[in-house]
């Protein structure tokens, strides 16, 4: 369920607010998901669900995509996919909890080198990972215009 967006003119859109996990550990690498379809690696992360508090959402995505519990450590971006991409807010976390395991959503789960993200990684991921790991309590708002996951990697 989105939210309503007062449209101008005959159009009105619904909106969902998006979130991402940026997980990092000790050794500064950020866990990423293997998605089976489209087959690409991806942060943690979905639709904030009504009533649900966005930081809520980021931790809640992580704990059924990947098995871990965080804690959410700060804001980091906040990033626009016009003209028909949702916005999506970017929380760095830390495990607190859990072993990283897959899940229906993740059929591989591992830790990168944010220099060293795999070669199939969602192409608007390593902007979010490197403004994630950005010192300070900074937070970023970009616009990611570009077509959609799903044209850049088709279901075969």
């Amino acid at each position: 369920m989105g939210v309503p967006l007062v449209g101008t003119g005959r159009h009105t859109a619904r909106m969902r607010l998006g979130v991402n996990a940026v997980i990092v550990d000790a050794a500064g690498r950020v866990l990423l998901a293997l998605r089976d379809r489209p087959p690409i690696w991806n942060l943690p992360g979905g639709g904030v669900e009504p009533g649900e508090a966005p930081w809520d959402a980021a931790v809640r995505e992580a704990a059924e995509e990947v098995g871990v519990q965080v804690a959410v450590r700060r804001l980091t971006g906040v990033y626009h996919r016009p003209p028909e991409g949702d916005p999506v807010l970017v929380f760095r976390c830390e495990v607190v909890a859990g072993a990283v395991r897959t899940s229906p959503e993740a059929v591989r789960v591992a830790w990168f080198d944010p220099d060293a993200l795999p070669e199939r990684v969602n192409p608007y991921q390593p902007r979010r990972i490197a403004d994630a790991l950005l010192a300070g309590p900074g937070v970023v708002l970009v616009t990611q215009p570009g077509p959609s996951v799903r044209e850049l990697f088709p279901d075969r």
